[in-house]
């Protein structure tokens, strides 16, 4: 590179050198965290209610690890087949100096929530030797204030691009992101605005173009009626659908939600009446997890569930549905057995209901 270039010599290899010391850290924090949550051999739920900060915080660095990683993989392959430009290298480089700081030094999980290392039962010593040699490096030089000014310069020059710097995408994928993108760019941008201000439902009509591309079915088995592709494509889809508005991205999220229970949980009879319609959009899910009060701590909820002869009657309060009133079919989630705390008394049900509209919600 040049001397004016801010990117570090070498940087590929420096950060795949790094990984070593960044498996090292993630292992103590596992030690240190297995240490406070494992009781007789196998985690405790008492023990994990009592430290589930330690334990949503090994859960973010985690990410971290796993991001770092692919990120490593990322530039292999960018590299191999000659397509590692500056702008992925700056990139590679910045998310390496960030994350790699934040392990070290505190990762914010939220504005009042930092997680420190040792939260996580990993030793000063631990600390120190992680932040040496690559990982030193690219801490003290990776996300440099010359570093962002430069990316920020590269996205200037490309505006209209539909991303910054190469994905890495195959050319299926980004077929499928170029068709998405155009979707969204003609059907939903321009109307998306006037839908919010006048608090409308996303016309149905957009909703029946969305499923003949696929959308509802993207990671459906084939001979379910879905195109059988992976969450790639899923989160591909997802990504350009929200571009243009977010309440037309989060719609194929909810069929992939009911999708994967129904794979995973269901009947075979389930499978083969819901997946095809799921699918084709003849049926529209929405998941009813979230309660007032409990928010999206599923293992508090307190909706209940009592079987009554061939049903089940469900009393309790849910709250934040995305899109409950268009849909056909809920993914239900109340406790059956109120004598089992936590989650272990809850139970996932497909329940029906009738499809809304403007008029009648």
């Amino acid at each position: 590179m040049s001397d004016n270039s801010p990117l570090i010599d070498d940087l590929v290899a420096t950060c795949r050198a790094a990984l070593p010391q960044i498996d090292a850290l993630y292992a103590a924090a596992r030690d240190g965290v297995r240490a406070v949550l494992v009781a007789d051999g196998k985690i405790s739920p008492a023990l994990l209610e009592q430290n589930q900060f330690s334990a949503h915080g090994f859960g973010w660095l985690a990410t971290y690890v796993e991001c770092l990683r692919q990120m490593v993989e990322w530039a292999d392959r960018l590299s191999d087949e000659g397509r590692l430009g500056e702008f992925e290298m700056l990139i590679l480089q910045a998310g390496f100096g960030e994350y790699l700081a934040q392990m070290a030094g505190g990762i914010p999980m939220s504005q009042g929530e930092v997680l420190r290392p040792a939260d996580m039962g990993i030793s000063a010593e631990a600390v120190q030797a992680f932040q040496a040699g690559p990982v030193a490096r690219l801490i003290a030089g990776g996300n440099t204030a010359p570093v962002r000014q430069r990316i920020a310069d590269l996205i200037g020059e490309n505006p209209g691009a539909i991303t910054q710097g190469d994905t890495g995408l195959d050319e299926t994928h980004a077929m499928i992101r170029e068709q998405f993108h155009r979707f969204a760019e003609e059907q939903v941008a321009p109307y998306a605005h006037e839908w919010h201000l006048k608090d409308e439902l996303i016309p149905i009509e957009v909703i029946t173009q969305m499923g003949e591309l696929g959308v509802f079915g993207l990671t459906i088995p084939e001979q379910l009626g879905g195109l059988g592709m992976g969450k790639m494509a899923m989160c591909v889809v997802s990504e350009e659908l929200s571009r243009g508005y977010i309440g037309v991205g989060s719609l194929g999220t909810r069929s992939e939600i009911a999708a994967e229970l129904i794979m995973g949980g269901g009947t075979d009879a389930q499978k083969e009446h819901y997946l095809p319609k799921i699918a084709s959009a003849e049926i529209l899910p929405t998941a009813v997890f979230t309660e007032p009060n409990t928010g999206s701590d599923l293992a508090s909820l307190r909706t209940r569930a009592i079987r009554d002869g061939d049903v089940y009657k469900v009393t309790g309060n849910k709250t934040w549905i995305t899109h409950a009133a268009r849909t056909d079919v809920m993914t239900l989630l109340a406790r059956t057995d109120p004598n089992e705390p936590g989650y272990k008394g809850l139970s996932m049900f497909l329940a029906e209901k009738p499809r809304g509209s403007d008029a009648e919600p």
